[in-house]
């Protein structure tokens, strides 16, 4: 009988067992995450960014102000930080990616985590949120951009 006619049990179960490692390894990468569409992200300030009330400056009075936007894998995110006499007392998401459930999900646990992490340090020197790493990073320039505009 032929090498390749005989019967091999083993040889087919450990193919099947390959190609089922195989696809299990490559599906992650088939994700279908795309990034959102234009019409798909939380609304954005009138002004990208500049500062409101306040007198004075650096340390003393209120200032709000809008850090940049920053493009992220998933969605721009942009945040407001309030500070008054030199201390931040406010910040605020303003944009930030919605175009999935996932992404809302994300967001859902993720931005207040940012915020207290925020109030805390006082500065943009905050941890990254586990499985929100992009937001995290998006979330942490756009603060440090809203800290130098506010002198901070």
């Amino acid at each position: 009988m032929h090498a390749l006619k005989r019967n091999r049990p083993l040889r087919r179960v450990m193919l099947a067992s390959a190609a089922t490692v195989s696809v299990m390894v490559l599906l992650p990468a088939l994700k279908p995450h795309t990034a959102p569409a234009t019409g798909s992200v939380a609304p954005a300030p009138s002004a990208s960014a500049g500062a409101t009330g306040g007198s004075g400056s650096g340390g003393t009075g209120t200032r709000t102000v809008t850090g940049d936007t920053v493009p992220t894998r998933w969605g721009p995110v942009q945040v407001r930080v309030t500070v008054e006499g030199g201390r931040i007392t406010d910040v605020t998401a303003v944009r930030y990616p919605t175009g999935n459930p996932r992404d809302r999900e994300i967001a859902g646990y993720a931005l207040p985590e940012l915020r207290r992490e925020a109030l805390a340090a006082q500065s943009a020197r905050i941890d990254t949120v586990s499985g929100a790493t992009y937001t995290s990073q998006g979330y942490q320039r756009s603060l440090q951009s809203a800290l130098d505009s506010a002198g901070v």
